[in-house]
């Protein structure tokens, strides 16, 4: 494991601490697997929860391998004392290995993007939807997505301190 690898799975570790220590997270998105649903730049708030609160569509934190991934939920399953959730990025082609409910560390209750805070979509509309799809074929489509998006971020008239 590199040095660059060992702090990023310090700061993921800090982050799972603080979050279930004070119960919620403002976390600054790196990835590009829930596309477009959250883009990189966005800071999501998210709130500890059990997974026994958590069902298809909601957007879960949780941890593997010493990082943190923002996924949708698929399903919820609860056989017996074994409990299980079935997650997915939007932009990704396959399923996430099944995800046990002890590495469930919140729901995302808030996505910030461009000074705007919003409740994110349990169930995406149809432009999502085809967004999505053509980003998990693509990996240039998600290249011009999340350009689209900075410029949209950078345009003329939108610096910070201006209002329209």
């Amino acid at each position: 494991m590199t040095t660059q690898d060992s702090a990023h799975a310090v700061k993921c570790e800090l982050a799972a601490e603080v979050l279930r220590s004070s119960g919620k997270l403002r976390l600054k998105v790196t990835g590009w697997s829930m596309l477009p649903t959250i883009m990189p730049g966005d800071t999501l708030l998210i709130e500890q929860t059990g997974s026994e609160t958590v069902s298809a569509g909601d957007i879960v934190l949780f941890s593997r391998d010493r990082r943190l991934f923002a996924h949708r939920v698929i399903t919820n399953r609860n056989e017996a004392s074994n409990r299980e959730i079935l997650t997915r990025g939007d932009a990704m082609p396959a399923p996430d290995p099944q995800v046990p409910e002890c590495d469930v560390l919140g729901k995302v209750s808030f996505i910030v993007r461009n000074g705007r805070c919003f409740e994110p979509s349990r169930n995406p509309g149809l432009a999502e939807r085809a967004v999505a799809a053509l980003v998990r074929r693509s990996d240039f489509a998600a290249r011009v997505v999340v350009g689209v998006h900075g410029l949209r971020q950078t345009s003329p008239g939108q610096s910070q301190g201006q209002t329209s």
